[in-house]
Formats: C-alpha cells, structure tokens, sequence
C-alpha cells in the first residue's frame, strides 16, 4: 500500500504519502488564494523526499470537503486526473473527518466538534462522538443559529477559532486546518478494516457557488 494523499478544502495546501503503516512524507502550506499553484509542487515535492514516483503509488486519498468551491476543485481535480492516468482508486473523505481524527490522535477523546471557515460568516461543521464517528451529516450554518449545540463542548478548526464566542470550548493547542497526513492514516485504518467508508471524489460543497449569473442582463447578440 503507498497512499497519496492531498486536501485543498480549507486554506491549507496539504500533501503526504502513506505506507499503511506511517507517514512517509508530507508538505503543508497555508494560503487560501494560490491552492491551484502550490499543490502539484508540493506533490512533486512529498515523492521525492521518500524517494518514490507516481508508477509506485496504489491509491489516491482527497479531501472532499465540505469547503469553498474555487480551493475544494483544485484537490479533486487534481486526485481524479492522477487516479485515472494511473488507472488507481481513488478515496474520497470527508475534510472534517480528517479533522477529528488528527485532534484525537492528538489527545483529544470525545465528544467533540470540528468547524472550518466557511466564509459569508458561516462554518462547515459537524459532531463527533470520538475522533473516527461522525455524528450526522456535515452542516453549514451561522454561528449563532448553533450555539446552544456547541457551548461548552470541546472544539477543533479555523472556524472555531474564528468564532469563539460561540465555539467557547475551542482548542487552540489542536489542529487548525486539514491534514493530508491524519487523511492517509485514516483512510489506510479503513482500507486495512475493509475498505468501506468512503466516498465518491465528488466535491461537497453544500451550498451554491458564490459566482452567479446575473439576474437581469441585456442581450448583445443579434436576433
């Protein structure tokens, strides 16, 4: 087994290749605006550090959100591509799964709640009642029409930290963004169980694009 794995759901541009049994190597750089730009460097870059190349990689684990569309495609496309020139699987995972499972590798035991920034004054977030089970769906929502949930209770991730007035049990000693390394670890736990558990490299964004076309425009072209 030798797991590449990549996550471009939240403002982190992170990469890591998987044994099975260890991370072999990894590469993480925050900046929300150049995902597109850092990833296949950081690609080229986690092979190399373990001496390895694309013909040797078995399967290909992506981050699939729930994150801002512009970021979130990069990481998909660029998962799908590899998988299908390389005739690989390829394993999608929820990006606050991966989340969880860093925070309890971590230390942290349940439950808990991990929360990434989703912009408009909105986060991605979802309860956990240990580092690997997901209580529910992901969600998106303003902080306010969730406090009542999440006082109190120990939270992970940018979007709790950004809004801690109601996330007031944030850990700000635990992870902030996506680790493509707790995602190979996880993924490779579930491929050794079996291999259920995953989902379709498909993007999960949960809300529309913030890009629309415009309501009332006029027509340029002849008739």
């Amino acid at each position: 087994m030798l797991l590449l794995a990549l996550d471009t759901a939240t403002p982190a541009v992170t990469v890591a290749l998987h044994d099975g049994e260890r991370t072999l190597a990894a590469a993480d750089e925050v900046d929300a605006r150049r995902h597109g730009e850092l990833l296949l460097p950081a690609v080229d870059r986690v092979l190399a550090a373990a001496g390895a190349g694309l013909g040797d990689v078995t399967g290909i684990v992506v981050g699939v959100g729930p994150g801002p569309y512009t970021g979130l495609r990069v990481g998909l496309m660029t998962a799908t591509t590899i998988g299908a020139a390389r005739d690989i699987p390829v394993h999608g995972l929820c990006t606050l799964d991966g989340i969880a499972y860093a925070a309890g590798t971590a230390g942290l035991e349940g439950p808990f709640t991990v929360a990434t920034d989703a912009r408009r004054k909105e986060v991605y977030w979802a309860r956990y009642a240990d580092a690997r089970t997901r209580l529910g769906d992901p969600a998106v929502d303003r902080p306010a029409a969730i406090a009542e949930l999440v006082e109190g209770v120990p939270a992970v991730g940018a979007g709790a930290r950004l809004y801690a007035d109601t996330f007031t049990g944030v850990r700000h000693d635990l992870p902030e963004h996506a680790s493509a390394a707790a995602l190979a670890a996880l993924a490779a736990e579930r491929l050794r169980a079996g291999g259920d558990g995953f989902l379709p490299p498909l993007p999960l964004y949960l809300r529309r694009p913030d890009a629309k076309v415009p309501a009332n425009y006029k027509v340029v072209t002849p008739r």
